[in-house]
């Protein structure tokens, strides 16, 4: 009997997407052979989550989870839009979210924490739901936001139900001003974010490269209007100011007046409250953003109903 070591269940965890606790019993039962190891998960239904590992997960839900001076937000992603109505699916979301404001967003410690009530850590239970439900899922991102004063306030665009659904923001304001009255500010300015998606908080932040990027563009684009280099120079660095309006939260126009600055925003917030705001950061999740979706072939897709 080969022993079964950490590195051979490692290794059927792998191959098949079951728990480690199945592959360890897997691998017990079957004296160590991987492959018997395999067929055993199979036969007790435990390596379905495997069959459905390469198919593209973009649908699922965003979850906010934000109390007082901490919040969280993650992306589980799904097969397909129905499932993120499944009261299971959701309500792994839900937990997730509270997990993850716990674990402070890193990602590793969420999927290795204790699942409540299922004697499975996140990981197992999310595939546990992979063989339960029917389709591959995955617990792509998360983040988290904390103040040492003040509040984390959360939105969710179009939620299906409170903190679920595919537009989840966070906004962490640091400030002495009344909670209550902050996270009515918060929650504005997480509307904002929602809607206007800025990529970077204040002009510092802004990626060198991108500025140099762009740049580059606009310079091009100036320069074929025949004009003296010192007016194209000033042409760059005004369609320049334009760019950070359009991608900097702090410069961009909030989009519940449509003509203040959001800078203005907080420094009139602070008179205000009778106290200093600063947005201390920022989080915006829309679901499925960056994964490349596979393209339906309709005509195979019929034709593999005929056969």
């Amino acid at each position: 009997m080969s022993q079964v070591t950490a590195a051979l269940v490692k290794e059927l965890r792998d191959k098949t997407g079951a728990g480690m606790m199945d592959c360890k019993k897997a691998l017990s039962e079957t004296a160590g052979s991987m492959d018997e190891a395999v067929d055993w998960l199979r036969k007790n239904g435990l390596a379905a989550a495997a069959k459905k590992s390469g198919r593209v997960a973009s649908e699922g839900l965003v979850a906010v989870h934000a109390e007082g001076a901490q919040g969280a937000v993650v992306e589980v992603n799904a097969e397909t839009d129905f499932v993120s109505r499944n009261e299971t699916f959701q309500a792994f979301a839900e937990q997730v979210a509270k997990i993850s404001r716990a674990a402070k967003g890193d990602l590793e410690a969420i999927k290795k924490a204790a699942f409540p009530g299922s004697g499975r850590s996140v990981a197992d239970e999310l595939t546990h739901n992979i063989a339960t439900i029917g389709e591959n899922m995955n617990l792509r991102r998360a983040a988290y936001l904390t103040v040492s004063q003040g509040v984390v306030a959360s939105y969710m665009h179009n939620a299906l139900k409170t903190g679920l659904g595919k537009i989840g923001v966070l906004v962490a304001l640091e400030s002495a001003a009344p909670a209550a009255k902050l996270a009515d500010l918060g929650r504005q300015l997480a509307m904002h974010i929602a809607a206007a998606r800025p990529e970077w908080l204040s002009t510092g932040e802004v990626d060198p490269a991108a500025i140099e990027r762009e740049r580059a563009i606009l310079t091009d684009q100036a320069a074929g209007s025949g004009k003296a280099p010192e007016i194209v120079a000033k042409m760059v660095d005004g369609r320049l100011r334009k760019f950070y309006q359009e991608v900097v939260l702090l410069e961009q126009t909030f989009v519940m007046d449509n003509e203040t600055r959001i800078a203005k925003v907080i420094e009139k917030a602070s008179i205000d409250l009778g106290a200093p705001v600063k947005i201390a950061g920022f989080v915006r999740f829309q679901l499925g953003e960056g994964i490349e979706k596979e393209a339906a072939d309709f005509a195979a897709e019929v034709a593999s109903l005929t056969r």
